[in-house]
């Protein structure tokens, strides 16, 4: 992975609420919708929609549009390359 991706991801995984919104993502498989999240960070839409945003130009989150419904699905791919190419850091 190039450094200008690791220093996106490192910078959208460097907010509480996004941090919370993975977590969360986590434990539902990988899956939330966007009411959730309004309900989940207790933020406006605005705010949600700014985070969503974030993680998705990251490319840690990949967006669904079904009808009106908004979902979107964690990248464990890309989350797991993250964490290993930073793990190298510490290894040389």
């Amino acid at each position: 992975m190039e450094l200008k991706q690791l220093e996106k991801i490192a910078k959208a995984l460097g907010d509480i609420n996004r941090l919370k919104i993975l977590e969360y993502m986590s434990g539902q498989g990988g899956f939330i919708q966007c009411a959730q999240i309004t309900s989940l960070t207790e933020l406006a839409q605005p705010s949600v929609s700014h985070h969503i945003k974030t993680l998705t130009e990251a490319g840690l989150l990949n967006p669904e549009k079904e009808g009106r419904s908004h979902s979107y699905i964690l990248n464990k791919a890309l989350l797991k390359e993250y964490a290993k190419d930073i793990a190298s850091f510490a290894a040389k």
